[in-house]
């Protein structure tokens, strides 16, 4: 506590004089919390076909289900973590191309993390 509350002003003193700072920091605290907090946000893991064209498929996570103060009543938001690394990518896509898939949000954050290296059989509830 000695060292870490003058280390939590300072930090706290440095994204206030640097807003896009304090905005990077806020959207990651955000992430985070959306991830390891006991109420998790990325609790809908979904299969969404990205093309009419072809069968390419994504593994990706319901962030919103109603985008009506958008005006997209007929889309939601899915958010698409990236393999290897902290970070990710949120596309709003038509509802008849999101398809819920039956593992946990757990089963299917390792998967993708992992580059798809894990066996899902082996984490099902």
């Amino acid at each position: 506590t000695i060292i870490a509350r003058p280390f939590k002003a300072f930090t706290r003193k440095l994204l206030d004089r640097a807003p896009l700072l304090g905005m990077i920091e806020g959207a990651v605290r955000d992430l985070l919390s959306a991830l390891f907090a006991k109420e998790r946000r990325f609790s809908h893991p979904v299969v969404v076909q990205m093309s009419g064209v072809t069968d390419l498929e994504k593994l990706g996570f319901i962030t919103q289900e109603d985008l009506a103060e958008l005006g997209l009543r007929e889309k939601v938001a899915v958010y698409f973590p990236h393999s290897y690394n902290f970070s990710g990518e949120l596309y709003i896509v038509p509802r008849e191309r999101v398809r819920v898939v039956d593992i946990t949000a757990q089963a299917a954050m390792k998967f993708i993390v992992s580059g798809g290296m894990i066996h899902l059989r082996e984490h099902r509830d």
